[in-house]
């Protein structure tokens, strides 16, 4: 009887010894969890120690200077403010055509903190908004891969994702973008489908439609996961993957979450009208009447069964038929197919440079090359396809939304490089994914092998004391309902007490065996474990290396201060602030500024001046006028500009300093842009034997353009040679003059010319003239035969 009893007290202790090391797992996850939130955070704050607390790129200023109206005016005024700074004439209704969801966060952060008498700055928030949400970002994709692969996965995930410079290139501090709160809220949202997915509660099926709510006031890419999450779960159906749980993941989201998002002013009814959306329709047409079918097989009997199915299987398809008809009928009416030009050009990358040059213009629009893929997600580009192998191993549920989600963002990140945001976090929880793996295998062989470590004996009796405890459970389980039914115990029942009692448990002890001899079958040679373990320990410390570098240099500098090395030290050029700043002084509150749209939100929120066009784009026309008076002489350009009272003209030029991103970079896309609304405007004009040229073989009518004379007036007195650093030649059109506008400002590095538009000379005195002379000039002219001509007209 001294077997039994070594092998039932076995139990709580081995009982008590989990316990012990899940709590502690539990505490040290937490507090790892903690470390990475405080990584994530302080890696993007290399922006605010190198250069100071300011907005970057063009987009934030946007958002700040909303943010600002809406901490001063409220709510009720956001919602209703129509801007009349910016797309003059036409002017903007802010509330209704932009994503709310980053302004009401930082709004709502900055409130709450002066709730608690923490007087910070609208600014400040908007500053430290992205790196904070970085840090949710990261616990986010924690929560996600511990719902596929277990915790240690989704520690290492967090880790990566917390430090890829995919993602601190869009959430450093200082890049107050839409995507500093969007990839959290796409993260989360996935996460809270997962969650609701392996358990069927319809809490969790709640909460993930309030997270796609939030993922649509914060992102037009709230349309990947409106499209990619009805793809998993018709990939489930057709695998014969169908459980209630899919449908409570599925249903309430399309039902809750297409409600809510209606809900946002900028998508209204899109949410229903567009062809985005409808792929989302069709699955849930489909999944109830998979629904329908399962439910009917369980109350019929199997020739009943096969009638319904027909019936149900003809139905349905009529009505699927029927839905495809009337969304064919509402799509054919549209000229795009009911799509967005930026959906079209994901679906065909080359449409946009065939129909709609504004959106091919955008850099961030273009496809990536190979380089900055090792660039922005470095050594994860190899490692995913482990994850990917790893997710098979075995495939659940979870898992395989993980493939097609790996598998579409890399699609979408090849079309479009500012996708990269996306394919991000997906590389980084398949990277985890595979990490993971690859360290259990190795730190389990050489466990396995090291005598010091635990011996074979200690394992085999841990997994023997264990075995018999479960073979005791499941004998009390059996006899449990004969227990309750009768006092004593029955003669089976004691029968199989004293066998097991007599003979200890053999067939457990096997079992253990067994076990143990899978392992040794599995495990690695140590030296391989140990050189594979430190080799990748390499590859973390390369990824970790590169990763900081990202963030303290590629992606720190804001756009608006630009720094150079050379052999005499670091040089500052602070031109765009100085330009803003002059315009503010100098210029009235009320006069117009045209300049290209890049431009525009920096000039609104830096100058307080109204803009023609800003980079909303949203009215292809109005900047087509703007690229067209760039691109015609400076007569007809002064006559496009002074019809909209523009006061001054910005142009930004590069030439002397080497900065490449100027105005003469840009101008085939003005040209294009233009063409594409005037047809007088034609890009062969500007181009010589198909070449961009503006040195002496360059076209009369790139020489002559507004463009070119702006900004290259007076740049024959830098050097003498007037050569450009940029194109590296020197101009062909050296000396010249302006005759309908003046230079009245130009930066210490000449990075921003600012000119003014010259009034009409004696226009009311040559009228008063014409009045006074009417009879002698109408005589004269009759004798004459010929009329004099108005150089003004």
């Amino acid at each position: 009887m001294a077997a039994p009893e070594t092998s039932t007290a076995a139990v709580p202790t081995l009982y008590t010894n989990n316990t012990l090391r899940n709590a502690f797992g539990g505490v040290l996850s937490f507090f790892i969890l903690l470390l990475i939130g405080v990584l994530a955070f302080s890696i993007r704050l290399f922006s605010v120690i190198k250069y100071e607390s300011v907005i970057h790129e063009f987009d934030p200023y946007f958002n700040y200077r909303v943010t600002q109206f809406l901490t001063k005016k409220g709510i009720y005024e956001f919602w209703n403010w129509f801007d009349d700074r910016t797309w003059y004439p036409l002017g903007r209704v802010i509330g209704g055509t932009v994503y709310p969801g980053l302004t009401l966060t930082a709004g709502t952060i900055w409130w709450l903190l002066n709730s608690l008498n923490i007087p910070l700055s609208v600014e400040t928030v908007c500053v430290f908004t992205a790196p904070i949400f970085s840090a949710f970002a990261s616990w986010a994709t924690y929560l996600l891969t511990k719902e596929v692969k277990g915790a240690g996965a989704g520690l290492t995930a967090a880790v990566l994702l917390a430090m890829v410079p995919s993602y601190i290139s869009r959430s450093v501090a200082g890049s107050y973008d839409n995507e500093a709160v969007a990839i959290f809220a796409l993260i989360f949202t996935f996460y809270l489908y997962l969650k609701t997915l392996n358990t069927g509660s319809l809490f969790y099926a709640t909460l993930n439609s309030l997270a796609y709510f939030y993922m649509v006031c914060s992102w037009g890419g709230y349309t990947f996961i409106i499209n990619l999450i009805p793809m998993h779960v018709l990939l489930c159906i057709v695998t014969g993957r169908y459980s209630s749980r899919l449908y409570i993941a599925y249903a309430p989201l399309v039902v809750l979450g297409t409600l809510l998002a209606a809900l946002v002013p900028v998508v209204g009814f899109n949410a229903v009208m567009t062809s985005e959306h409808f792929a989302s329709f069709l699955v849930f047409i489909i999944i109830h009447v998979v629904a329908f079918v399962y439910y009917i097989k369980g109350i019929l009997s199997p020739k009943m069964f096969k009638v319904a199915v027909t019936l149900v299987v003809t139905v349905g398809l009529a009505v699927c038929c029927a839905v495809i008809a009337v969304l064919i009928a509402l799509v054919a009416s549209s000229p795009t197919k009911g799509w967005s030009g930026r959906s079209l050009s994901l679906l065909d990358p080359t449409y946009a440079s065939k129909y709609i040059p504004i959106i091919a213009s955008v850099s961030e629009h273009q496809p990536p090359t190979w380089p900055s893929y090792f660039m922005d997600i470095n050594v994860l580009a190899f490692l995913v396809p482990a994850g990917i192998i790893a997710c098979f191993l075995p495939l659940s549920d979870a898992s395989s939304f993980i493939v097609l989600y790996i598998a579409t963002s890399v699609y979408f990140s090849g079309v479009m490089v500012r996708l990269m945001l996306v394919l991000a976090p997906a590389a980084c929880i398949t990277s985890g994914i595979a990490l993971s793996e690859a360290f259990d295998v190795l730190t389990g062989s050489i466990k396995f092998q090291l005598p010091g470590v635990t011996s074979n004996a200690e394992v085999d009796a841990g997994e023997t004391s264990s075995d018999t405890s479960e073979a005791q459970t499941d004998e009390v389980k059996a006899e449990k309902p004969d227990d309750t039914s009768k006092n004593r115990p029955s003669k089976k029942s004691k029968k199989k007490e004293r066998e097991l009692a007599e003979n200890p448990p053999a067939k457990a002890t096997a079992k253990a065996k067994a076990k143990a001899e899978k392992k040794r079958l599995l495990a690695l040679p140590l030296e391989a474990s140990v050189i594979s373990l430190l080799l990748l320990v390499v590859l973390g410390a390369f990824y970790v290396v590169h990763s900081v570098w990202a963030a303290a240099e590629a992606y720190s500098a804001p756009s608006i201060v630009l720094t150079t090395r050379s052999h005499d030290g670091l040089h500052v050029f602070d031109d765009f602030r100085e330009a803003y700043a002059w315009l503010s002084h100098n210029t009235d509150v009320n006069d117009k500024v045209a300049s290209w749209w890049d431009y525009g939100y920096q000039t609104t929120a830096m100058a307080n001046r109204t803009v023609i066009v800003d980079n909303n784009t949203w009215n292809n026309t109005h900047i087509a006028t703007v690229g067209t008076a760039m691109s015609s002489p400076e007569r007809a350009a002064w006559e496009i500009f002074h019809s909209l009272d523009v006061k001054y003209v910005l142009v930004v030029f590069g030439g002397l300093i080497g900065y490449p991103s100027d105005d003469i970079n840009k101008f085939l896309w003005m040209v294009r842009i233009g063409g594409g609304v005037f047809p007088h405007i034609k890009e062969p004009d500007y181009l010589r034997d198909g070449q961009y040229r503006i040195d002496s073989q360059a076209t009369p009518t790139m020489l002559n353009c507004l463009m070119y004379k702006l900004s290259y007036y007076r740049f024959v007195e830098t050097d003498g040679k007037a050569y450009d650093r940029v194109r590296r030649t020197e101009i062909g059109k050296k000396y010249f003059k302006l005759t309908h506008f003046e230079e009245v400002f130009t930066t210490h590095h000449w990075m921003v010319r600012i000119y003014k538009l010259k009034p009409l000379k004696n226009r009311i005195r040559g009228k008063a003239k014409k009045s006074k002379s009417k009879t002698s000039s109408t005589s004269s002219s009759k004798r004459s035969g010929t009329k004099k001509k108005n150089p003004w007209l």
